[in-house]
Formats: structure tokens, sequence, C-alpha cells
């Protein structure tokens, strides 16, 4: 059962990010601030979720929300600061884009890099523990699925539509035999033996 609060007494915002162990295509954050009285009998962390789960619990997210916010930084910009980096950039980009402020933050995972006079908590596995982070993981993994069904189109033969950029044997075997393209992580040290081979 999820926690709806970590401390009823502020606004508080949960923070997750998608998309980080990718191969391909950007990492996505979101921020949500959720009704301290908000619950959904399917809420979960998002990968507990079935996609159809995950793509009904959306619109209510948005909807009940006080507010939310996603965010993402792309491979580019992930080769250049590292993907740790950039996973603190999206969900900060997502703070400042919450059209409420929060006093306090959520964070999934055991490391965060803090944010302009907003104290944080970082509480590992925090999105099976709190709903606000439940809600923000979602947030962030049907958008970045949805993205990566876009860049698919682009790119069929990576097979994005099902494996959504994480290094599965098909896009593994995919990029042996194509190489890269220019939504992969080239800072990932993806390629069979380092073969040199970019293909835009």
């Amino acid at each position: 059962m999820l926690a709806p609060f970590f401390d009823a007494t502020r606004t508080e915002a949960g923070l997750d990010e998608a998309g980080r162990g990718c191969y391909a295509g950007p990492v996505f954050a979101a921020a949500v601030i959720l009704p301290k009285d908000f619950a959904h009998p399917l809420l979960n962390d998002s990968k507990q979720l079935s996609e159809k789960q995950r793509d009904a619990l959306r619109p209510v997210i948005e909807k009940e929300s006080i507010a939310f916010a996603v965010s993402k930084i792309d491979n580019k910009e992930i080769d250049k600061i590292n993907i740790l980096q950039a996973s603190y950039k999206a969900m900060h980009l997502s703070i400042a884009a919450l059209s409420t402020l929060p006093d306090w933050l959520l964070i999934d995972g055991n490391r965060f890099k803090p944010y302009p006079n907003i104290s944080h908590h970082c509480i590992v596995k925090g999105d099976g523990k709190f709903a606000s982070i439940a809600a923000a993981s979602v947030l962030a993994k049907t958008y970045r699925d949805e993205y990566m069904q876009t860049l698919h189109q682009q790119f069929p033969q990576y097979h994005w539509n099902k494996n959504k950029g994480y290094g599965t044997a098909d896009h593994r075997k995919a990029i042996a035999e194509f190489g890269l393209c220019k939504h992969h992580r080239k800072s990932f040290n993806i390629l069979p033996n380092q073969q040199q081979l970019f293909h835009q």
C-alpha cells in the first residue's frame, strides 16, 4: 500500500525518471504534486504495471494532480554531461515547470542534486512506497514510451516500439547489423568491439 504523503504539513512533489539505462533516446523525468487524499487502486511503481495500466493511469494523474510536469534531456546532452547529471537536470526542469511550487521534494533513488531553496528527501525504491513518486514514475515512463514510438517511425530497424531503447537482444542485434544512429548514446560504449560505424 502506497503512503499518501511523507509529511502532511508540506506541499510535496514526487520525482522520478525513466530511461536512465537505455542505449538510445532521451531520459525523461516527471514531478507530481498530488492531493493528500489521492488514492487509486492501480497506482504503483510503473515497473510493476502493464503498459495498459500505465496508459489508464496517466490521464487520471494529470486530471487529479495539483500540478505535474514532464521534461526530457536528449542523448546528445546525456553524452556531454553524463546520464546521472542529465537525470538531475531533467528533474530540475520538471520542478521549475510546476504551476504550484512545492516546499518538499520526494526523490526516487539514493542521490539527488539539491534544487535551490527546496528541501528534498531521497527514498530508495520510493516509487513503490509513496503515491506522488509512483505517479511521477508513471508519467515519466508513459511520456518516454510515447516518444520512443515516434522515433521508431524514423528508425524501425532498432525495434524501439518494443524495446523503447533498452539494450535488449533484438536492439543489440540491430546495432551490430546497422551500427548506431543519431539517437543512440555514444558515451555508453554499446557498439560491439567498438566498431565506429554511425548511421544518420
